[in-house]
Formats: C-alpha cells, structure tokens, sequence
C-alpha cells in the first residue's frame, strides 16, 4: 500500500497534548504506523555520558501515531490523501480539500 504521509511532508497535529502545532516529518515508521515529526511531541530523556557525547537531560522527538497527524495543504488547513492516477500510468497523492496534487 502506497504512503499516504512520507518523510519531508508538512504536518499538523490533530489530537493530543501538542494538537495544532505543525512541523516536518522527518522519520516514518510503516509497520507501526507512527511518524516522528521535528518539534512535536518532545520528552525529556536521561542520556548516559559517552566518548562522543555528553550526558544529561536531552529533550528529544518521540513517535507520534499517524492517525493523529494530517498534511497541511496549501491553505494552512489539515487535509485527507488521497490517490490518483495519471495518464501516463503513475501514482500521485491528491489533497482532498482542494484536489491538487501533494509534491513529494
């Protein structure tokens, strides 16, 4: 099945403690169904001192379930993917609200 949110799309959160907020994905993770966006849904995590990096309390992007984020279209607005093919045989991702085609 074809992604319906892949990595470098623009998104904006639909439920929970960071609904409204928008960023870049810049990870996703198909088989479970979960994206990490950069600067959403931070928590804080010990980290243990290495050769190469220093130790502390570091403030990092968790997993956030596809189901609760939606691309932001050209008007600012969340919207719904959907899928259409061209006449040359391709497979491009249509926005909903508008109808125009997702780049990506």
């Amino acid at each position: 099945m074809a992604a319906k949110i892949r990595k470098g799309d623009k998104v904006i959160v639909l439920n929970g403690r960071d609904k409204g907020r928008t960023g870049e994905v810049f990870e996703v993770h198909p088989s479970e169904s979960r994206a990490l966006v950069r600067g959403v849904n931070l928590v804080k995590r010990h980290q243990k001192q290495t050769q190469n990096q220093e130790g502390g309390i570091i403030s990092k992007e968790a997993p956030i379930h596809l189901s609760n984020i939606a691309i932001v279209g050209k008007d600012g607005k969340p919207t719904r993917v959907g899928f259409k093919i061209q006449a040359d045989g391709t497979k491009v991702r249509v926005a909903k609200r508008s109808g125009a085609e997702i780049d990506g």
